[in-house]
């Protein structure tokens, strides 16, 4: 406390009694997950942090683009576009296809629409 009687920022986030409840914490390693998913889980949300990243998914929410009309869209050079794809491939976010000489990103599956539709929507409440 401080001399005004005031918790400080700290303190507004410890308990006011040391209890430890057995229950919750064997529920809460029941239902945890093993490293390897952790650091994979991990590696998608560190991807998803960055803004660029993000722009991509976002713009391939509607329709499947090409490397040129996401460099339009984002003002980047095509390689630059290129280097995020491939970090969001390689995570298994985007997918590609080719049609002749066009290669075209989507969204690899509806999980990676919802990650985002959640995001948004706890980003709106």
């Amino acid at each position: 406390m401080t001399s005004d009687n005031q918790a400080t920022p700290l303190e507004d986030e410890r308990c006011e009694v040391r209890t430890i409840h057995l229950d919750r914490i064997k529920r809460a390693r029941t239902e945890a997950i093993g490293e390897q998913e952790l650091q994979c889980m991990a590696q998608i949300y560190k991807v998803l942090g960055d803004p660029t990243r993000l722009k991509i998914l976002l713009a391939l929410r509607g329709d499947e683009m090409c490397v040129c009309d996401l460099a339009a869209f984002l003002c980047l050079t095509e390689s630059a576009v290129s280097h995020q794809l491939r970090r969001l491939k390689d995570l298994g976010l985007v997918k590609n296809r080719r049609d002749g000489q066009i290669l075209y990103y989507s969204l690899n599956d509806d999980h990676v629409a919802e990650l985002i539709r959640v995001g948004l929507d706890h980003l709106r409440e």
